[in-house]
């Protein structure tokens, strides 16, 4: 371990600085110092037969900088005057109504991409295989069927739409 010591010893301050530059807080900068030197650790005797100790630590350095990053969310403190789901028109929860009659007036394949798919929750790679189609097909078909099943349960429901696109109103058909 006396090699991990030496190149510890003679590269962490300048990766605290690098760590400290990326990052702009230096708590974080030196969490991330210590999480290094103990990947490192982990590496045993292997650290001592890596070539360029200060090429590793500064890789390893970025790599954990880079998980970081991915892993850490900004959050955004929400209004308390958002809408909650039981805020939302009684129109959006009532147009389920519609959806016997509008399923029944599509041609079979797309109903039955929809019902598996969207009703049943078959992943689109098992439909696909199912149907003897590329993955890609199958979402294209998938998608297909859903457009065709929104224009439809649009003219037979006679949705209505605010201006931002949510549905206002519907008239609610049964299925016949």
């Amino acid at each position: 371990m006396n090699c991990l010591t030496t190149a510890w010893s003679a590269h962490h301050a300048e990766l605290r600085g690098w760590l400290r530059q990326r990052t702009g807080v230096a708590a974080l900068a030196d969490d991330l110092l210590q999480e290094l030197f103990l990947k490192a650790l982990r590496q045993g005797d292997k650290f001592c037969s890596v070539q360029d100790a200060r090429a590793w630590l500064f890789a390893v350095a970025r790599n954990t900088l880079a998980d970081h990053l991915r892993v850490a969310r900004d959050t955004v403190e929400l209004p308390d005057d958002l809408a909650t789901p039981a805020d939302e028109p009684e129109a959006v929860d009532s147009l389920s109504a519609c959806l016997p009659r509008v399923l029944s007036e599509l041609d079979a394949q797309d109903r039955e991409a929809i019902t598996l798919c969207d009703l049943e929750g078959m992943a689109q790679a098992d439909y696909a295989r199912a149907k003897g189609l590329t993955l890609s097909a199958a979402k294209s078909r998938i998608q297909r069927a859903r457009v065709r099943m929104k224009q439809q349960m649009t003219v037979a429901c006679q949705v209505k739409l605010d201006l931002a696109g949510h549905v206002e109103d519907f008239v609610p058909r049964e299925s016949f």
